[in-house]
């Protein structure tokens, strides 16, 4: 690897035994980047709550990714972390369509559900992406769950059935149900598609030229978020900037750290914490109090996360490779 590269590669390194094979590093960077990713995105089912009360939902992506775009930047472009003549032209259509799927299309439709649907009933229904992941994961990348990761899979998902049933009047394919479900989809193929290339770029390249990607595709609506500016409340603008430094820059990154760990449909099935956490974080701020179902099917949601990854190690973090030119 070049000097030039090193810097921005340096996260990605793995010890290496004499043999030159990676040697496991310690979960702790795991536990810290997965609780960080499940405890920001929940609270941003309760952000996004406040934010689209004064923004029309994809001119609230824009300022949300917006300013995630400007934070990390302001983070790493200064010191050298990224660099975006790492980028190679082989791989910018494939950042391309993943800013797309996972900020352009995604968020927009996550926003407009949210207008209608509570926050903790949001977040079951767009965590019914790890099915997604799985069947699609299984599909491109090879990856086996096994008999019991399916069936750990089916019961997180009878969980979520039982809390969306009791707390969203049921799922129907309308209305701000159909835009969510639209984005568990969305949210399915972009942690696919981005698995393939955390092969070649590191998790902060990856979560960089994902998000400065999705959110220059969102410029058309630069017009609307400007009239939206003049006419929103403070706590909808302060809701919104949250939503673009935690949940977005640092959400973003610490979730592409573990996709980078975990194989993508594992990975994914970690995601039926973050309901629990909404609802908690829901009743608290917008006084969203769980019902009975929300606790009746957290049980079988635990239970089957828990077949899912019971005795199962992460893989250890290969060699960082040089960006392709």
């Amino acid at each position: 690897m070049s000097d030039r590269n090193a810097g921005a590669e340096a996260g990605a390194v793995a010890e290496v035994t004499n043999s030159g094979a990676p040697r496991p590093r310690s979960r702790a960077p795991l536990f810290v980047a997965a609780a960080t990713t499940l405890l920001t995105w929940a609270s941003a089912y309760v952000a996004i709550r406040e934010a689209v009360r004064g923004f029309p939902p994809a001119s609230l992506a824009l300022l949300r990714f917006g300013i995630a775009s400007i934070t990390l930047a302001a983070l790493t472009l200064p010191t050298g972390r990224v660099r975006l003549r790492a980028l190679s032209r082989r791989d910018l259509l494939g950042f391309v369509w993943i800013g797309l799927v996972a900020i352009t299309i995604y968020h927009p439709a996550l926003n407009a559900g949210e207008r209608t649907v509570s926050a903790g009933a949001s977040s079951l229904l767009i965590n019914t992406g790890p099915i997604w992941t799985a069947l699609i994961a299984m599909a491109l990348l090879g990856e086996r769950l096994g008999l019991r990761g399916w069936i750990g899979t089916a019961l997180a998902f009878l969980g979520a059935v039982i809390v969306s049933v009791g707390a969203a009047g049921g799922i129907r394919f309308e209305g701000g149900v159909g835009f969510i479900l639209i984005a568990s989809l969305c949210q399915a193929v972009y942690f696919v598609t981005q698995k393939s290339y955390l092969k070649r770029y590191d998790a902060l390249h990856s979560t960089c030229f994902t998000i400065w990607f999705g959110t220059l595709l969102l410029f058309p609506f630069a017009g609307e978020l400007w009239r939206a500016l003049h006419t929103a409340s403070p706590a909808e603008i302060g809701a919104a900037v949250y939503l673009g430094v935690a949940p977005g820059a640092i959400g973003y990154l610490t979730w592409t750290y573990v996709l980078s760990r975990l194989p993508a449909s594992r990975a994914a099935s970690l995601l039926y914490l973050v309901p629990p956490f909404a609802y908690l974080i829901g009743w608290a701020v917008l006084g969203e109090r769980p019902d009975a179902a929300a606790f009746l099917g957290g049980i079988p949601i635990i239970l089957g996360l828990a077949m899912v990854n019971a005795g199962r190690k992460p893989a250890a973090e290969p060699a960082a490779t040089e960006p392709a030119k």
